[in-house]
């Protein structure tokens, strides 16, 4: 089915009228029932998802690292290639990483989420669909075997790769709910083009992609779903862009120099986890709400576990408005402006991560974790940004606000377990990234 010809003559009147039209459309040119549909859907969907009690996912999270670490002594040696034998050494890992039919039993990844994000479970029980073409030539009509033609499928669906592939997006991917893309198996890059957007729709899993060098889509005719496709502008030049949408896990991804943010979430969006991920090469690494008269986003929840935020990092790991964001053992080994930063009040609860500041070579005055924007002390002092068990390096600081005793007045919450020792991390983020499974051995 082609594009009716009329239509590709609208697009740049549409395209000329979008910086018109209201935030929430983000880049959909033409707001149409389709899309005004989905996006009802989607708030209705972060009501469902949005966790009432969010210090119970950060207790059951904090359990389960207390269970995997409390033997664990071992030291990390990040930076060699390490060839011994499987270590699993984070409680998602441990989940699935080890078993030598990782391969033949895929969904299994899909019981080892935690943290806000812990409800994802992607295309499990769908059909496995292969990969095969790393093309993206046709957007309205995308060709059968190609990343685009997979993520638009209706139900369940369990993507991965016949093979090592670069794919460059020619514009935005734009994934439809109940979808894993899973790169385990092949080096499967998304780079030199668009990126990924995961725009009102819920239940989506990410894992083991690389995902770098994204710029900015110009626009145009995407097809959207089997049944709609519609006229985008100007994509933001994400490397993975979370609009109005629940129920995501991003883990084991390896990500670097995108034009706009590396993970942007907002709108709306909540039950997110970010974990086993390293990121390099960027200066506003994560976006978590986007505006700060946007107050829906107070239902945003996001979990950011056992990352290593690395080499040549500036900023935003992450920049937080409204929501409750649980940090909780990263590895913080580079930074050039701060770590943490927010406005609008989020409530940011920072546990048993590593905190490294810059070298005076670097930046001399870089040395505070935390960063707020746009409010006096006056206000940001009553915001609740807490610090439990982190180890603070090279001069680094973390300035709290709020309740000092925010987290001892919640035993029935946090259950008295701390996340893992801070001084572990290296360890539990070993294996950050995007790893090198091959099928028939632990991954």
């Amino acid at each position: 089915m082609e594009a009716p010809l009329s239509i590709w003559f609208t697009i740049m009147l549409l395209s000329g009228l979008a910086s018109f039209l209201p935030g929430s459309h983000a880049h959909i040119a033409d707001f149409d029932d389709f899309w005004q549909h989905r996006s009802a859907e989607a708030w209705n969907s972060t009501l469902e998802s949005f966790e009432p009690e969010p210090a119970k996912i950060v207790s059951k999270l904090n359990v389960h690292i207390g269970e995997e670490t409390l033997n664990s002594t071992r030291r990390s040696l990040r930076g060699r290639r390490y060839t011994g034998p499987c270590m699993a050494t984070n409680p998602i890992d441990s989940c699935w990483r080890c078993q030598a039919n990782w391969a033949t039993n895929r969904f299994r990844l899909a019981d080892c989420g935690l943290g806000f994000g812990y409800k994802a479970k992607g295309g499990k029980n769908g059909k496995i669909y292969i990969v095969t073409d790393s093309s993206d030539n046709d957007l309205v009509n995308p060709k059968p075997g190609t990343l685009r033609h997979a993520v638009i499928q209706k139900g369940p669906l369990w993507i991965i790769f016949a093979r090592d592939m670069m794919i460059r997006l020619s514009q935005e991917l734009i994934v439809t709910s109940d979808k894993t893309i899973d790169g385990r198996g092949a080096l499967v890059h998304i780079a030199y083009g668009a990126g990924i957007t995961i725009q009102f729709v819920r239940n989506v899993i990410i894992h083991g992609l690389h995902i770098h060098d994204i710029v900015q889509g110009s626009g145009g005719l995407i097809r959207d779903s089997i049944d709609h496709y519609g006229i985008r502008t100007q994509s933001d030049g994400d490397g993975i862009s979370i609009f109005g949408s629940q129920d995501i896990w991003v883990d084991h991804v390896s990500m670097k120099k995108c034009y706009d943010g590396l993970i942007d979430a907002v709108q709306g969006s909540t039950g997110i986890t970010i974990s086993n991920s390293h990121f390099t090469d960027h200066n506003e690494a994560m976006l978590f709400g986007a505006s700060d008269s946007y107050s829906n986003d107070a239902k945003m929840q996001i979990t950011v576990a056992f990352n290593h935020f690395g080499k040549r990092m500036v900023q935003r790991m992450p920049r937080c408005r409204w929501g409750y964001i649980h940090v909780v053992n990263n590895d913080y080994t580079h930074w050039n402006m701060y770590a943490i930063g927010g406005s609008k009040g989020p409530t940011i609860i920072s546990q048993g991560n590593r905190y490294t500041a810059p070298p005076i070579t670097v930046n001399r005055f870089a040395k505070e974790v935390t960063k707020r924007e746009y409010s006096p002390e006056s206000v940001w002092k009553s915001w609740t940004w807490r610090s439990q068990g982190d180890l603070f390096l090279r001069g680094a600081f973390f300035v709290e606000s709020g309740d000092p005793n925010f987290l001892s007045k919640h035993p029935e919450k946090y259950d008295l377990t701390q996340a893992a020792d801070a001084r572990k991390v290296a360890y539990i983020t070993r294996f950050a990234g995007a790893l090198n499974c091959k099928p028939g051995v632990p991954c």
